[in-house]
């Protein structure tokens, strides 16, 4: 028996994916090459913008037609949009076999055996069940040897007013410390030498059960062979001097962070019910600065939220201009239903929030055209995550790729590399000498 499955969306979701690969293998079943010679396909999806909704039945019409030549193939669908629509996704989309959210992956197995018997499986939970913990037992098949996303927590007790996580992942839930710390042994055992912590508001793990973010951090870093450690999504209220100055101290966690900003008027951070002001994000980022030397920056950024004008829009691009980020992932807003900005007035028309992402972009291309510039002919630390035709891939601490020529045998090194092209989003780099 195969598989195959798409992802959409984020990192929690491609996370998600490597649990589901892990739930079929304990399972007897093998990765498919393309869904055409699966005996079960699974779209992990993802809702937080329309486009994602629309690529999902776009996919679902294509993978229909296996059922012509294989009748006893399953298709399933799961994730966020599962979560969000659940009954309606499966009458709008009746090829679909088997349905389930993120609250029940572990489930997988016993829906299987009822969309293999002939019933249609639909298991979309309204909150979390009390044996959800059960996910961790199974094993997780991941695609990089070296790195490797550890997912820490679930959910979201924030209230953004144009966000369904708190819908569609339930409140936040932390996993329990030494549940975590038992994985990361492990996958250092595996030869994992970074650790990426995921969670929808990563920095508030540990605030439903009496423990502060930064315990976490200091507690993984002290795993023997933990060469690097990340995380992701933090939010900027959550941001606090003692995270900054752990990040500072553990010499394992690398310089740099994802601080989602999603706009830089307060008038519409209100609106958006962040929880913060312009102000107060660029005091977070300048103690990070202090605490971190050299760190980067990444954000998220939300183009044309209701009511937003010229002056709202102008208030976001003064931020690009005085943090430069190195990465900004950019949206326009994108009304989702069972959010309160969803009914909000004051609608941005389609063609101003193309007009100003066009220009939000132009504006970081010129930054990161500058940043790019200035790591020419330096040195960089990169631990090497992947080989192909020559040419070995790593990223640097500061989290740009980069390439240089050597043997397969460096994978998994960590090496210092000077840097003689610098582009955008690469760098080439000629080998200077192995670390460790």
């Amino acid at each position: 028996m195969k598989y195959y499955i798409k992802t959409f969306g984020c990192q929690m979701n491609f996370n998600d994916s490597e649990r589901l690969r892990g739930i079929l293998r304990s399972m007897g079943y093998e990765p498919a090459q393309s869904w055409e010679e699966a005996d079960l396909i699974l779209l992990n999806t993802c809702t937080i913008r329309e486009k994602p909704d629309q690529k999902v039945y776009s996919h679902l019409g294509e993978y229909k037609k296996i059922k012509e030549k294989k009748p006893t193939a399953l298709i399933g669908v799961c994730g966020c949009l599962a979560q969000r629509m659940g009954e309606e996704l499966a009458h709008k989309a009746p090829v679909v076999d088997l349905m389930f959210s993120s609250y029940n992956m572990h489930q997988l197995p016993e829906l299987i055996s009822q969309a293999q018997a002939g019933y249609r499986a639909i298991a979309i939970l309204e909150e979390p069940p009390e044996d959800e913990d059960k996910l961790w037992d199974f094993p997780t098949v991941r695609d990089n040897q070296f790195c490797a996303y550890v997912t820490v927590m679930k959910g979201c007790d924030k209230n953004c007013t144009y966000c369904v996580v708190p819908k569609t992942r339930g409140r936040q839930r932390s996993r329990g410390l030494e549940s975590i710390l038992e994985e990361v042994r492990e996958l250092v055992q595996g030869g994992v030498r970074e650790v990426h912590l995921l969670g929808q508001n990563v920095t508030a793990w540990g605030q439903d059960i009496g423990l502060p973010f930064e315990e976490l951090l200091y507690r993984v870093a002290e795993v023997p062979g933990v060469e690097r450690v990340r995380f992701t999504t933090g939010h900027p209220k959550d941001m606090t001097e003692r995270i900054a100055r752990a990040m500072g101290d553990i010499p394992q966690i690398c310089e740099h962070i994802h601080l989602p900003l999603q706009a830089g008027s307060d008038r519409i951070l209100g609106l958006m019910d962040r929880g913060y002001v312009k102000e107060e994000y660029l005091e977070k980022v300048q103690m990070l600065r202090e605490y971190v030397k050299g760190i980067t920056f990444s954000t998220d950024i939300i183009v044309g939220f209701p009511t937003e004008t010229e002056e709202d829009f102008e208030e976001t691009l003064d931020v690009l201009r005085r943090v430069r980020f190195e990465q900004v992932f950019s949206f326009k807003y994108s009304p989702r239903p069972d959010t309160p900005a969803y009914s909000m007035e004051g609608q941005v028309k389609e063609e101003v929030k193309s007009e100003r992402m066009t220009r939000l972009l132009e504006l970081q291309k010129s930054i990161i055209g500058d940043i790019a510039r200035s790591y020419q002919n330096t040195e960089q630390e990169l631990l090497l995550e992947s080989y192909e035709g020559g040419k070995l891939m790593g990223r640097t601490r500061t989290n740009r790729w980069a390439s240089l020529r050597g043997e397969e045998s460096l994978l998994g090194k960590v090496v210092r590399a000077k840097v003689t092209d610098s582009r955008a989003f690469s760098m080439e780099c000629e080998l200077l000498e192995v670390v460790r």
